[in-house]
């Protein structure tokens, strides 16, 4: 099975114009997260809409196509880029382009998810580590079936732990923290990006219930390991100094 990656990174950003070319450690964001990826996934290509991001990437030896600036998502980035070089990948991986810590483990774990012929769709999740993170709105939830098939992915709690103290929650159910590395089947791609936006996908604000609201399977794999995202100034701060942690550790 032959797998691909696809970075969508665009330039404006209401939180952070510029992003992908902010220098994290004498390095472009988008440079340290292609790094990452290509050590997994060897054939890597940046969807940006702008023609700086495109330079950027091609002066440190990578690959981009350009596309569209009017997507809504950056899924429908992915299928533009995809379409326009031709792929014969069996899976597209898709990674943030503010994710430069995202580890090969992460790819690897969703990778293996299409091991099951079934899947259709793949993400991770992880474990949460305290009450007060299950809380924060901005960090969506996932629910299983026993085979490791999402249910849900909601902005709420979920499940609800009935009699008990919302404090000890944790220690009852293993609450599952989705974070957003999604990988596609390419005849899938093509179908989902054809999909009009759901109800669900309106209440929440999460593109992936519009998948499951019109019967796609996505299937989550479990990993240990935190990443740190850049959605601000603030969030690149705190990255220059997990680099930092990283480098005196290693």
């Amino acid at each position: 099975m032959k797998f691909i990656a696809i970075i969508p990174a665009r330039y404006a950003s209401t939180r952070f114009p510029g992003k992908p070319l902010a220098l994290l450690g004498g390095k472009p964001v988008i440079q340290r997260v292609y790094e990452q990826v290509t050590r997994e996934i060897p054939e890597a290509w940046v969807a940006t809409d702008d023609e700086r991001i495109k330079e950027a990437v091609e002066s440190f030896g990578g690959k981009a196509i350009m596309t569209s600036p009017n997507h809504k998502s950056g899924t429908d980035r992915i299928e533009e880029a995809a379409e326009k070089i031709s792929t014969d990948a069996d899976v597209i991986v898709n990674i943030q382009g503010d994710e430069p810590f995202i580890q090969a483990s992460q790819i690897k774990t969703v990778c293996q998810q299409f091991d099951d012929a079934s899947t259709q769709i793949a993400t991770i999740g992880k474990p949460f580590a305290d009450m007060e993170s299950v809380d924060n709105p901005n960090s969506p939830k996932i629910v299983t079936d026993v085979n490791g098939f999402a249910l849900y992915f909601s902005r709420s709690v979920i499940p609800f732990v009935r009699g008990k103290e919302h404090e000890t929650w944790l220690s009852e159910f293993p609450f599952l923290k989705h974070l957003g590395i999604y990988a596609y089947r390419r005849e899938v791609l093509r179908q989902i990006t054809q999909l009009p936006q759901s109800s669900l996908e309106k209440a929440e604000s999460l593109e992936q219930l519009r998948w499951l609201q019109n019967g796609y399977r996505i299937r989550v794999g479990v990993t240990h390991v935190e990443t740190v995202g850049i959605d601000t100034p603030a969030d690149l701060k705190r990255a220059e100094l997990f680099l930092k942690e990283i480098n005196q550790n290693s």
